[in-house]
């Protein structure tokens, strides 16, 4: 009776300790959200954001700029980019893990068979020096068993980490995503404002070409100066040379959407597509910034890897108590192969293993001291990742009103410039102004077009900046 009260009593301290969780509560940093972004008013319009979820399927946000020529864009690179496959790779390697960490909360059950020939020396087998030993052979067959009771949660905290371990790696294949398609989208609009301002320059520069052979022809018939025909070659030689440099800068970037979509620079050709001025270029709403913390990717990668390392805490801190082992063999073992499953060739063996680090030279206390400090580290590195987040949303809707404001002064400058040059030409024909003048006034133009080509992409692709910041896209409407 004693004996079964003391089995009994050993089962249930067991079955208690096996609940038992020496791992920490995962930390909630306090990272001070504030109610609302500083840059509120870059924004305007009435669009409503999705209910905020990281893991919500973040869609197209593309779509939202109108152009199908970008979504094919998006759909290539998504198939081909190397770098986001690479990240694939990882999120398949990671859930693997996990289920390899799963693998110990199970019985492990294994088959094994074999023959083994030995032959002993005399000594061994406890015969005089010289007697002969004959060799033998033992045949087995059998089933091993094998489970660890997992007290302290020594297991259970190891799945939590390896599943921690998981949601970051694929909260990081998000962040990864994202990053692809702003990258593709911004050097997209980045390739086009660049076309427009060649545009420009292409149509100037057939302007200086005229005004070269339009001048050269006054010359001759003693009109002008030669100062004038200096002044208009030289005209024509700077633009064509920022021609050139402009052409290089448009195949670096082409090299760089190429890369993106996963093919090499050699080739791939993307064809002239000018950004127009009046190209719509979506409003985003912000939203709450207590929301970003949840669609971030980003974001959420750093808590997952905050919940892996408390997990890591509780599976060092296991080390220091009891481990329970419970094992099981059974089988046949026999010299004759032909006698080997009989009954009287049968064997089992069982055991129940306690076991409790004693002395290891302080091992297991640096373990968890170093768990510790991997854990302060990563709610340091959390609160980092928050604080970058807000700074990013904030940097962006910065930009957005400042290029807006800006696009609109430069849109009444261009129109001015516009004017002055015409009344410019005008006046050089008839005489009365010299051509320095004319000079000056389509100097002005060409600069302020230039501007608010550039200006235009600048708001596209910062437009795409604070959709990224923001961790997604949105049912949205154009403006």
């Amino acid at each position: 009776m004693t004996h079964t009260l003391f089995k009994t009593s050993a089962l249930v301290t067991a079955l208690v300790l096996a609940g038992c969780s020496l791992a920490p509560t995962v930390p909630q940093p306090d990272v001070g959200v504030p109610s609302a972004y500083k840059e509120m008013t870059a924004v305007e319009g009435s669009w409503k954001a999705a209910a905020p979820s990281e893991a919500q399927q973040r869609g197209a946000w593309w779509a939202t700029f109108g152009d199908a020529k970008l979504d094919a864009l998006e759909e290539q690179a998504a198939k081909a980019n190397p770098t986001l496959a690479s990240a694939a790779a990882r999120v398949k390697a990671a859930r693997a893990a996990l289920g390899s960490a799963e693998a110990d909360r199970w019985l492990q059950l294994g088959l094994n068979a074999g023959a083994t020939r030995s032959r002993s020396a005399p000594a061994q087998a406890g015969v005089p020096a010289g007697t002969p030993v004959s060799p033998s052979t033992v045949y087995t067959a059998g089933i091993g068993a094998s489970y660890e009771v997992d007290l302290f949660q020594r297991v259970g905290n190891g799945v939590n980490a390896a599943k921690a371990d998981a949601e970051q790696v694929e909260a990081s294949y998000r962040s990864v995503l994202l990053a692809l398609q702003a990258d593709v989208a911004q050097t997209y609009f980045a390739l086009r404002a660049l076309d427009a301002e060649a545009a420009q320059l292409d149509a100037t520069l057939a302007l200086r070409t005229e005004n070269v052979r339009l001048i050269g022809k006054r010359f001759q018939a003693g009109d002008v100066a030669e100062l004038d025909v200096a002044r208009s070659r030289t005209e024509l030689s700077t633009l064509q040379a920022e021609v050139v440099a402009l052409r290089g800068s448009r195949a670096r970037i082409e090299h760089s959407l190429a890369l993106l979509l996963g093919q090499a620079p050699a080739g791939f050709s993307f064809e002239n597509q000018p950004l127009a001025l009046d190209a719509s270029v979506p409003v985003v709403p912000p939203g709450l910034p207590s929301a970003l913390l949840e669609r971030r990717p980003d974001v959420t990668a750093a808590q997952r890897s905050m919940a892996a390392a408390t997990a890591r805490v509780g599976v060092a801190k296991s080390a220091l108590f009891p481990a329970l082992a419970l094992t099981a063999n059974g089988g046949y073992a026999s010299t004759e192969l032909s006698e080997l499953f009989k009954s009287n060739a049968q064997s089992w063996l069982t055991s129940l293993v306690f076991s409790l680090p004693i002395i290891d030279g302080g091992r297991n206390k640096a373990a968890v001291k170093r768990a510790e400090a991997q854990l302060e580290g990563a709610v340091a590195d959390y609160r980092q990742s928050v604080l970058l987040a807000f700074a990013d949303v904030e940097d962006n809707l910065s930009g957005l009103r400042a290029v807006r404001e800006q696009v609109g002064f430069t849109d009444e400058a261009v129109a001015s410039a516009r004017r002055a040059a015409e009344l410019a030409d005008k006046r050089y024909r008839a005489g009365e102004d010299s051509y320095l003048q004319l000079l000056e006034a389509q100097r002005d133009l060409l600069t302020i077009e230039r501007q608010a080509v550039k200006l235009r992409g600048t708001w596209a692709t910062t437009t795409v900046g604070l959709i990224r910041s923001l961790g997604g896209g949105w049912e949205t409407t154009t403006r």
